[in-house]
């Protein structure tokens, strides 16, 4: 039984990941998945879009299933709709977006309840995310390019509706580039909404479950709080204090640091599969014009030493800052890990904060000579003036950059997207078409870029950090940024993290940049160009492919000719 049997009530299609399943759609508006290429390291995901028919009197259930591969190979999770009341700034959207008004927008990857059951709602089109994953199959014996048939069935109450697939299995493994990513981690989130002691034990628990699910989705540099970060912080207000440097004052206006906390989570990472450490802002944001929270035991009880009101490059930061920086390499060294690690002066300066930026990074720059120093900034006269040695502009401000690391023979150049980047650019904003969220990827490998930012993994609070909020009903910071800029993930009730449909399409962008690098490793990068701009046009920053068909056949391209090629 296939969906063309219009008898039954239940319809269903196996239809890409990148497609965005809304209640008012239906199956049919969707092509068809019949194939797709997989590679033995690779996690591959698809969805069935399911709907009943209007006529239909009954709230249905049914069960998804998998014939033709090891049950540990495949994954089944729910989409989920959370609300939306600013997906899109006015006045500053493109054809990129599927719909810019209020409503319900599929986001969160929810594990299938009663025991693996979907609802089928009568007039309301869901959808069931499948995952498959390669790193499970068994490979032995398949020595080159070949097919193998598999299904995928609804069953319900009504005959069984069968989806064929066929896995075109390419026996390689698509290879590490070296390629960095961090969205930012903001342990204080986790514990404000959980309302759990911040370090305790129930709060590292809940750390390395996000840490895992952080790796899971691509990442793998963290930004690590030595002190609270000042980020996003309303100027005077304070976000709740997650530092994991103890910092004692003697009397003797000595300082002196207990780095027990810093070990643990560098150890909780690396179980998860961390492979870089972001060393949180020494300046605050916008300017490093002030000193970050600092928190410390002194002769006259635990205090904040330094904040807001701490001149950044006054008498007594620089020298606390001195002293810190001293003692934390010499700790990372002893580890091992200092050159694991990248260092923040400030967040998003801009070109009238120059100077400032430069005394303030003057007062530590001798200390971290010969250490990856990055910042977020879109003012190309920040890395032309020798401020910052490796920039991260964001993706809309990037061709300057391009440019001059191209004039000087560079590479290593990093970029980064937020709620500003809403036109022409790739984003991950929740009204984005998934095809434009995963076509970062092919500019990632098409420019060498070396890294990417993005500031919220699972950031929680409204604009400033003034208030907690509640993701799953309050996308946008309540009305600060639009849907999906904020955070990727979802806070289960377990202490979990919960995917969303965007992280995903991002992870598969980061799997077209290996494959790419995979197939200029066969036919060299001239070719591999030419036949990529042969199905996307050519690759810019500022145009993506925004399309689910124009994306599908771009990727079978590359793996076509990584299939052809493999045994040359």
């Amino acid at each position: 039984m296939s969906y063309a049997d219009k008898t039954q009530m239940i319809k269903a299609r196996l239809v890409s990941s990148l497609e965005k399943c809304f209640p008012d759609g239906r199956p049919e508006y969707f092509r068809p998945v019949e194939s797709v290429h997989v590679f033995k390291n690779q996690r591959i995901s698809l969805q069935i879009a399911i709907r009943a028919d209007r006529g239909d009197p009954f709230r249905r259930w049914v069960r998804p299933e998998c014939r033709g591969l090891p049950a540990e190979c495949v994954s089944f999770r729910e989409v989920g709709c959370v609300p939306s009341d600013l997906p899109a700034y006015p006045g500053k959207s493109d054809e990129g977006y599927l719909r810019t008004e209020p409503g319900l927008f599929p986001d969160i990857l929810e594990p299938l309840q009663m025991e693996g059951l979907v609802r089928a709602v009568a007039g309301s089109l869901r959808a069931v995310w499948i995952d498959i994953d390669m790193n499970a199959f068994d490979w032995s014996g398949i020595t080159g390019p070949s097919d193998l048939p598999v299904s995928f069935s609804i069953f319900s109450d009504e005959p069984e509706i069968v989806m064929p697939l066929t896995l075109k299995l390419i026996p390689a493994e698509l290879p590490d580039t070296g390629f960095r990513v961090t969205q930012w981690f903001h342990s204080d989130c986790l514990a404000s909404y959980y309302n759990v002691d911040v370090f305790s034990e129930r709060h590292w628990e809940i750390i390395e479950n996000f840490m895992r699910t952080f790796v899971r989705c691509g990442n793998n540099t963290i930004l690590t709080p030595v002190f609270t970060p000042p980020l996003d912080t309303h100027i005077g207000g304070e976000r709740p204090t997650v530092q994991l440097v103890k910092v004692k004052k003697g009397g003797n206006g000595r300082y002196y640091f207990d780095f027990a906390l810093l070990d643990r989570w560098i150890d909780t990472a690396d179980r998860c599969g961390v492979k870089y450490f972001e060393i949180s802002h020494l300046f605050t944001q916008w300017g490093a014009k002030h000193a970050p929270k600092i928190m410390a035991e002194t002769p006259e009880g635990y205090r904040r030493i330094f904040g807001w009101e701490t001149d950044a490059t006054g008498k007594d930061y620089p020298r606390f800052l001195r002293a810190f920086i001293q003692a934390l390499l010499s700790h990372l060294k002893a580890r091992g890990d200092d050159r694991r690690c990248l260092f923040h002066i400030s967040d998003e300066p801009n070109r009238e904060q120059l100077d400032q930026y430069l005394a303030s990074k003057a007062t530590v720059a001798d200390l971290l000579d010969g250490y990856t120093v990055i910042d977020a900034l879109s003012n190309v006269d920040f890395y032309l003036s020798g401020a910052v040695q490796t920039p991260v502009p964001s993706n809309n401000h990037i061709e300057p950059f391009i440019k001059a690391f191209a004039d000087e023979g560079r590479e290593g150049l990093w970029t980064y997207y937020c709620c500003g980047q809403s036109i022409g650019v790739s984003n991950r904003l929740m009204a984005m078409t998934g095809a434009r969220t995963r076509f970062i990827g092919t500019q990632f490998w098409k420019y060498r870029i070396a890294g990417f930012l993005q500031w919220g993994f699972n950031f929680y609070y409204n604009c400033g950090s003034y208030d907690l909020i509640n993701p799953y009903i309050n996308s946008t910071g309540s009305g600060w940024v639009p849907s999906g800029d904020t955070y990727s993930v979802y806070p289960a009730s377990d202490g979990r993290a919960l995917e969303s449909v965007r992280i995903n399409h991002f992870r598969e962008g980061l799997d077209d940049m290996r494959a790419l690098a995979l197939l200029e490793s066969l036919i060299g990068r001239e070719r591999t160009l030419e036949a990529v701009e042969s199905v996307a046009g050519e690759i810019v920053f500022s145009r993506c492919v925004c399309g689910t068909a124009q994306m599908l056949a771009l990727r079978d391209r590359i793996d076509s000719l990584i299939a052809e090629n493999l045994t040359k």
